[in-house]
């Protein structure tokens, strides 16, 4: 199933083509706004709901992990000299996700709402390698997270 969301800062292209388990289209375009609107961005993310297997191959292919993961970013790569708005792909895998609300204790929209805010943030060029770096992002999450009820994830 593909749906095109439209909103006054982010445009949602959702992808779930086996229908797997995963939010409606409205409360992801809810979760992206929260970040477009405190960082001011505005564009196209495509989501892409997937099973274990497809996000095994890709975390695989992309990062050299031989597992499947919640949540997998591809930041788009598009010329300067080509007009774009797409700010790039997410791909995550509804049974991770499911699995790990269930291991965390957590409401699962909780914790899609996460992975998606999570996601967004890697699109912009937040990242977790070094402390610091973690430290920023998580903080921003949490932040984030608590304006729409949802405690703090780590």
């Amino acid at each position: 199933m593909r749906m095109i969301t439209k909103n006054a800062m982010i445009s949602l292209e959702l992808i779930n083509e086996e229908n797997l388990k995963a939010p409606d289209s409205s409360d992801f375009v809810k979760w992206l706004d929260l970040v477009a609107n405190h960082l001011n961005v505005e564009g196209e993310v495509c989501i892409k709901i997937i099973g274990q297997e497809e996000s095994q191959y890709l975390n695989h292919t992309y990062r050299c992990k031989n597992k499947p993961t919640n949540v997998l970013s591809f930041p788009a790569e598009i010329p300067d000299f080509v007009e774009s708005e797409h700010i790039g792909d997410l791909a995550i895998c509804a049974s991770v996700v499911e699995q790990e609300a269930l291991e965390q204790n957590k409401p699962l929209n909780h914790h899609w709402a996460h992975m998606t805010i999570h996601g967004l943030l890697h699109l912009l060029g937040y990242d977790h390698i070094d402390d610091a770096e973690a430290e920023e992002m998580e903080a921003f999450e949490i932040q984030l997270l608590y304006e729409i009820g949802v405690k703090n994830p780590y």
